[in-house]
């Protein structure tokens, strides 16, 4: 494990969709959790919408152009593992960015943030609106058990990519892009002949909170909570 003073110079940022650093907001986790869950979800609703806006469209075009399945399955499969091994960094990077750990807590941390969080995001909330849509190929898909010798390698790959490189403004803004597709794929396999306009409304939404509540607790939330579990075990 490197010096704790050393690691700390690689802390990272916290607001890390506002491209600045806040460190008063570390102290504010300790006074009023909620308060920070808040101000980051806040923060990233805007960026997350956008991209909700490019799946949707990119929805449009799979069900008009009557695309098959198979390539639905092909880019989830694709994007799912790339939003894992994302997760499993930037989860990682910051818990070891804000002090020293034992490792059987950064791992812990970085695999169950990636893998848990990634599979609620990818996978649950696309198949609860796929169930509400009733969608005549619905299903869940459970990579870290369908592809575990895909997807959980990376997992660890990301753990240790986090572990050793600490910053995390650029490998967030990708682990929200790739959690968007994900989720967005998730969904169009689902997806039989054509959708109605209700179908889209109600698709935006959990395309939206598929990728918005899961990513600010993986990449914030949890690893910053884990930090303060971590002090008293």
């Amino acid at each position: 494990m490197e010096p704790q003073a050393q690691r700390q110079s690689h802390s990272p940022d916290l607001h890390l969709g506002s491209g600045h650093n806040h460190p008063e907001s570390v102290g504010r986790f300790g006074a009023g959790m909620w308060g920070v869950i808040g101000a980051e979800l806040k923060v990233h609703a805007p960026y997350t919408l956008m991209g909700t806006f490019s799946g949707m469209a990119v929805m449009v075009i799979v069900v008009v152009s009557g695309a098959p399945p198979a390539l639905s399955q092909g880019l989830f499969w694709s994007l799912h593992p790339l939003h894992v091994l994302l997760s499993a960094l930037v989860t990682t990077a910051m818990f070891a960015g804000h002090g020293s750990h034992r490792l059987w807590a950064t791992v812990l941390v970085g695999y169950v943030g990636s893998i848990g969080i990634a599979t609620l995001s990818d996978c649950l909330i696309p198949y609860a609106g796929e169930l509400l849509l009733n969608l005549p190929n619905r299903g869940v898909h459970l990579g870290f058990i369908e592809k575990w010798w895909l997807v959980n390698p990376l997992a660890l790959l990301g753990i240790v990519l986090g572990y050793w490189a600490p910053y995390t403004r650029l490998p967030h803004a990708g682990h929200v892009l790739l959690s968007t597709w994900a989720s967005l794929f998730h969904m169009t396999m689902a997806i039989g002949q054509g959708m109605t306009a209700a179908g889209y409304a109600i698709a935006t939404v959990f395309l939206f909170l598929a990728v918005w509540l899961p990513c600010c607790t993986s990449d914030i939330v949890f690893p910053l909570l884990f930090t303060r579990v971590e002090r008293h075990l």
